[in-house]
């Protein structure tokens, strides 16, 4: 019995290793204390994946802990910023942050994201050379950094980082999505008109060819980065 556990021990250990957390924000090279820009996800302690992307938690994760955070100020358009991990991405994947702006008159600390207003602003693809391999640059990064555009205009906006991992994605909820959403104030801005506007949850099915396909056999001759396309201002 005591044998059993230990190997059940032993297996959840090295499951919740495999995965990964975006507790900290980025701002300009330095890297912030874990979850204080960064609103506390549910999978804090575990690591682990939303699966759904149809569920709530497919926005922020923080339906359990119902976290807020502080809100970054100050951050001029054109700096760059990013996420840091708690251990490295540890698995074939690719990545988008969307960014989100707080309507005015409200603080994005009590704005829950909802509605047509997610723009992206970065991602990592994958590497494809017609069938016979398929890399990913996200794997083992232990940061995404990224640079907001200069004409992004002022305020107060949720940056969202989404990591998609591949490497069991071949049905439907097979992807597993490593998600974390930041607080920010964006000052010096532009003019820019920020789009296409998607919602999140809404911005995926779950289906799509980036997002369930089997990476190993056949190896896949090209790749579909899931969701709009970036928004560079």
């Amino acid at each position: 019995m005591m044998k059993l556990l230990l190997a059940v021990f032993l297996s959840l250990t090295t499951l919740a290793s495999a995965h990964y957390t975006f507790p900290a924000l980025i701002v300009n090279g330095q890297t912030t204390p874990a979850w204080q820009y960064v609103r506390r996800t549910n999978n804090y302690q575990s690591n682990g994946p939303v699966t759904d992307v149809r569920s709530q938690d497919f926005r922020c994760y923080n339906s359990q802990t119902r976290a807020t955070a502080q809100t970054y100020t100050g951050i001029s358009a054109g700096s760059r910023i990013g996420f840091a991990t708690n251990q490295g991405i540890t698995h074939p994947s690719t990545t988008n942050i969307y960014m989100a702006k707080a309507p005015a008159g409200v603080d994005v600390a009590s704005w829950d994201g909802s509605g047509a207003v997610w723009f992206k602003v970065h991602e990592i693809s994958a590497v494809t050379n017609g069938g016979s391999s398929i890399t990913f640059p996200s794997n083992g990064m232990r940061s995404v950094e990224f640079s907001l555009p200069s004409s992004l205009p002022s305020g107060q906006y949720l940056v969202r980082i989404e990591n998609v991992a591949l490497h069991s994605a071949s049905g439907m909820n097979g992807a597993q999505w490593y998600i974390s959403c930041a607080q920010i104030e964006v000052t010096s801005g532009g003019n820019g008109n920020p789009s296409p506007l998607v919602s999140i949850p809404g911005v995926y099915t779950g289906s799509e060819p980036g997002v369930m396909l089997n990476i190993y056999y056949p190896v896949p001759k090209t790749y579909v980065q899931p969701g709009p396309a970036v928004w560079r201002g």
